[in-house]
């Protein structure tokens, strides 16, 4: 079967008659569900679209693609900038989009369970009514759902305090390759009998089975929270407070560097008064309720004694998204700029200057603009390489600076991904982070999972 000559009719019919929605075969529709947001990974001609509403559909889906072997590609809300939902060609693409419950909030346990086309931030508002806090919150946290956020181990603002999606995950259902349900992890806070398969399957993205439902562990809500912001004649002066501010024991519930290439789009989109020569930009937030006014008071004062030009420090929550409105203005900023290749090493926050320069020197080299916004208190930053996609040789230089970004978070003791995962994009850079005995075992891990290698053929171990 080649990619363009569709399904079998006695796969359609079996398909049709598993699920409670057709499966779709229009080529406009499946055209317009080809890739996730890595626009520039390749992404081949699927065969149909099946959108199953329980886990017994998506096993009877897998059991058809199993015994065909038909490849199948898990999607969530497309939302990722790895390529890890970009289809294949022939594939049945797998969307979860139609199972989106929230089954279970226990106040109790502090435990939410969820199917996984939940978004992050229906999930977030509906535990927050049972007054309990889920943290992770990427940024795409209103569209991007728990399954895509589970199956890439996903991030957000305020991992540096908090952690990211895998530390809040107690258990899972899966469908395997072959269609068998199983279930890892438990709801209890400890647990640590036999292997942990749940930490396995976190960050797998789709490639050892297809998560059905999603237990999590929740906290109690935040106290209120306090923001402050600080700019900086040179990013050294931002990146030297943010050092101290951790190494001081605070514990900011957010810690965000915004660069001076990021700073001049996000004024071109928007007039936030910032001068054209400024350096870097810090936000902070502490969310200890009572103790928030005395945090932000150390980091403005932590601020100040590494040279910062302006400290503005929010006197309540309001005054608070004001101050991250910049923040959150990133990504449309850099998206008027141009084309963006957006990469999401992590390194060491001890070589977070060497980082800033390695990015200057590569730019220099290949004649491109990056930007570098980040989660500077974990150390995890997004140099974004700006280019003109109509220019042939832009693309070229762009695809070569990224290549050299994640070789320079290696060379810095770090990471080719803190949050984003591996997908398609980067696939060829994880033997080099991992060694070629830790490759060969993931494979061999994969293999057991999903002997036919029907699951995401091409994402994280190719």
């Amino acid at each position: 079967m080649t990619a363009m000559s569709g399904l079998d009719h006695t796969v359609l019919d079996e398909l049709t008659r598993a699920l409670t929605e057709a499966p779709v075969t229009d080529p406009d529709i499946l055209d317009g569900h080809r890739h996730d947001m890595a626009s520039f990974c390749p992404a081949g001609v699927p065969a149909a679209l099946v959108r199953p509403r329980t886990a017994a559909e998506v096993s009877a889906v897998l059991r058809i693609a199993s015994a065909h072997r038909i490849p199948v590609v898990p999607q969530g809300a497309r939302t990722g900038l790895s390529g890890a939902a970009n289809a294949v060609d022939g594939a049945l693409l797998l969307s979860l989009a139609r199972m989106d419950a929230v089954l279970e909030v226990d106040v109790i346990d502090q435990v939410a369970v969820a199917q996984p086309g939940v978004t992050n931030a229906a999930l977030s508002r509906a535990v927050a009514e049972a007054g309990l806090f889920y943290p992770p919150d990427p940024s795409s946290w209103e569209s991007s759902t728990i399954g895509g956020n589970v199956a890439t181990n996903a991030g957000g603002l305020c991992c540096v305090k908090y952690g990211v999606t895998g530390d809040f995950v107690r258990g899972l259902e899966v469908v395997l390759a072959d269609g068998e349900v199983i279930r890892t992890g438990r709801r209890t806070v400890k647990g640590v009998a036999g292997y942990d398969l749940t930490r396995l399957l976190v960050g797998s993205e789709g490639t050892l089975g297809v998560i059905t439902e999603v237990t999590l562990g929740l906290r109690p809500a935040p106290e209120p929270v306090l923001t402050a912001a600080a700019t900086f004649p040179a990013a050294a002066g931002a990146l030297a407070a943010a050092a101290e501010v951790m190494a001081a024991g605070l514990r900011p519930s957010l810690l965000e560097l915004i660069d001076q290439v990021t700073l001049r789009a996000i004024q071109d989109l928007r007039d936030f008064g910032f001068e054209p020569d400024l350096g870097a930009m810090l936000v902070a937030q502490s969310d200890r309720g009572g103790g928030a006014a005395d945090d932000v008071a150390r980091i403005a004062e932590i601020c100040r004694n590494h040279g910062a030009r302006d400290v503005a420090v929010a006197e309540n929550a309001e005054e608070g998204e004001l101050l991250l409105a910049a923040r959150r203005s990133v990504n449309a900023a850099l998206e008027r700029l141009g084309a963006t290749l957006i990469d999401d090493i992590a390194v060491p926050r001890s070589r977070l200057g060497d980082l800033l320069e390695g990015l200057h020197e590569i730019a220099s080299e290949h004649e491109v603009l990056i930007a570098c916004p980040g989660h500077v208190g974990d150390g995890n930053m997004h140099p974004t390489v700006v280019f003109d996609r109509a220019d042939p040789d832009a693309v070229r230089r762009a695809e070569l600076a990224f290549g050299q970004v994640m070789q320079l978070g290696l060379t810095l003791g770090g990471t080719i991904t803190g949050e984003h995962g591996v997908g398609r994009l980067k696939s060829a850079w994880l033997r080099e982070e991992v060694g070629k005995r830790s490759w060969d075992l993931q494979r061999q891990l994969r293999a057991v999972f999903d002997p036919a290698g029907i699951l995401n053929p091409g994402a994280v171990t190719g």
